[in-house]
């Protein structure tokens, strides 16, 4: 049974005839590498170049042509790929974190959540047969580099070297994502035992037994960070590590479900705005609301992990809760794609109604891609 096929039938129509043409057009430069913002009024924003943002771009347009794009989508993608390539790596494997137009270095910092992108990026990008055993060696010896310099003895990985804290999940719930995604790409070492290493952190010290959220901050051993920050739940990475327990089953063989659904509810019992009907960013540890802000990526997460669940969901009650969120989450979503120019966004929706009047940021097209290959599935549209 198809979901939300009307709004899987808009979503197509936005992303291959408007968002996927527009990125690739004014996104990228001619001289290397994406920019990281498109003005509302479809210009393209001079600025220095993050690594993430060229390997998120380069997973935006090959998702795009999965989902039926029929623009360059392989040349796009490795526009992206080569210039991540050329100028972010650093001499001991690891990657930087930002270089000007041209490619020259600005900040050699190599950042924790960057480096599980750009592991995300050569995964999709070997999946996609744009490229062999380079791809597969540059990933392997990221991975060795981050064991041998960041391992955490604990588990997980450390933010830098010499050691910064506070710890943090984020970066990785994103390299459970990238080495889930090598391990389907069909390469097991040593992404399945890193992705294993990961799942097992969460369920161990991510996760408040209490509530069953996941937080953001923590100390050198994994527990809470004291004061405020160890208390921050952000309802929008409720979902995204929901989504991903639930996948480690068909991956890896393990059985998180019941976790994943107690902290997909946490976020969508404490984390919705009633009036906007949109993810909020931050909750307390209790759930009340500490950021009101409803950022972008947040919905398109929601509306991801509730498709899912709902695909999953034998008991029909249940299954149509899962579907009624989908519909309120892509609603949200229409309303951050409702700009002139067709194919740009809003990043921050405000309590009081008011979008942040700002550029749209490209590292948000991950996101969006991410959620809309779910929804055109589901909705047969894909």
């Amino acid at each position: 049974m198809a979901l939300l096929e009307a709004q899987a039938r808009w979503a197509r129509e936005w992303l291959l005839d408007a968002a996927l043409p527009l990125w690739w057009t004014v996104g990228a430069d001619p001289a290397g590498g994406f920019h990281e913002k498109i003005a509302l009024d479809g210009a393209p924003v001079a600025a220095s170049r993050r690594l993430r943002v060229q390997a998120r771009q380069a997973y935006a347009f090959i998702e795009g042509g999965r989902l039926g794009w029929d623009g360059p989508w392989r040349e796009a993608a490795r526009h992206g790929l080569d210039f991540l390539l050329a100028h972010y790596r650093r001499p001991d494997g690891l990657f930087r974190t930002l270089v000007a137009p041209d490619g020259r270095p600005l900040d050699e910092t190599a950042d924790l959540y960057d480096q599980a992108f750009v592991l995300f990026a050569l995964a999709q990008a070997h999946t996609a047969g744009l490229g062999g055993d380079e791809l597969i060696a540059t990933a392997r010896a990221l991975a060795t580099q981050l064991q041998a310099e960041r391992g955490n003895p604990v588990g997980g990985f450390e933010e830098a070297s010499p050691r910064v804290l506070p710890l943090r999940s984020n970066p990785h719930m994103h390299l459970l994502e990238a080495n889930l995604a090598w391990v389907e790409a069909g390469v097991a070492t040593p992404f399945a035992d890193v992705a294993r290493g990961i799942v097992a952190l969460a369920s161990t010290r991510l996760i408040d037994p209490e509530t069953g959220a996941i937080g953001e901050y923590y100390d050198g051993d994994w527990r809470f960070a004291a004061g405020e920050s160890g208390g921050v739940r952000e309802p929008g990475h409720q979902f995204e590590w929901a989504y991903l327990l639930d996948h480690v089953g068909p991956v890896l063989g393990l059985d998180h479900r019941a976790a994943s659904r107690r902290m997909y509810g946490f976020g969508a019992r404490f984390g919705i705005d009633p009036v906007r009907k949109a993810a909020v960013f931050a909750l307390d540890a209790s759930g009340q609301v500490s950021d009101p802000r409803a950022r972008l990526w947040a919905q398109t997460e929601r509306l991801r992990t509730a498709l899912i669940f709902a695909a999953a969901e034998s008991d029909t009650v249940v299954r149509a809760d899962y579907v009624a969120a989908a519909e309120e989450a892509f609603a949200a979503l229409q309303a951050y794609l409702d700009v002139p120019v067709r194919g740009l966004w809003r990043d921050q929706w405000l309590v009081d109604g008011s979008f942040v009047e700002e550029a749209a940021p490209a590292s948000s097209f991950y996101h969006i891609l991410s959620a809309l290959a779910v929804l055109l599935k589901a909705g047969g549209a894909a």
